[in-house]
């Protein structure tokens, strides 16, 4: 069972969602893999904030970005909210 955590900030690559399958399909593994990755790390169910979708699929669904910093805080009991560590810019 992972330790306990109540804010901080992960750097994830995203390098691994560009390996395998489909070009096509980039945008939504990264989503996926943001979700497990903080699951697995923080031991409870996460909700993301949709400015992260917004982030990934900015430079459209096929070049995902390769690194993102993503900041969680914990709501209640094993639930977290993730949201992104750097502003965006529209």
């Amino acid at each position: 069972m992972p330790k306990e955590k109540t804010e901080g900030i992960y750097i994830l690559s995203l390098r691994r969602v560009y390996w395998a399958g489909s070009r096509r399909d980039r945008g939504k593994r990264a989503v996926k893999y943001i979700r497990r990755f903080l699951e697995r790390h923080l031991g409870g169910k996460v909700i993301l904030d949709p400015l992260i979708s917004v982030y990934i699929y900015k430079r459209k669904i096929e070049k995902p970005p390769r690194w993102i910093a993503i900041k969680f805080q914990k709501i209640d009991e094993g639930v977290y909210k993730a949201s992104l560590a750097i502003p965006v810019r529209r």
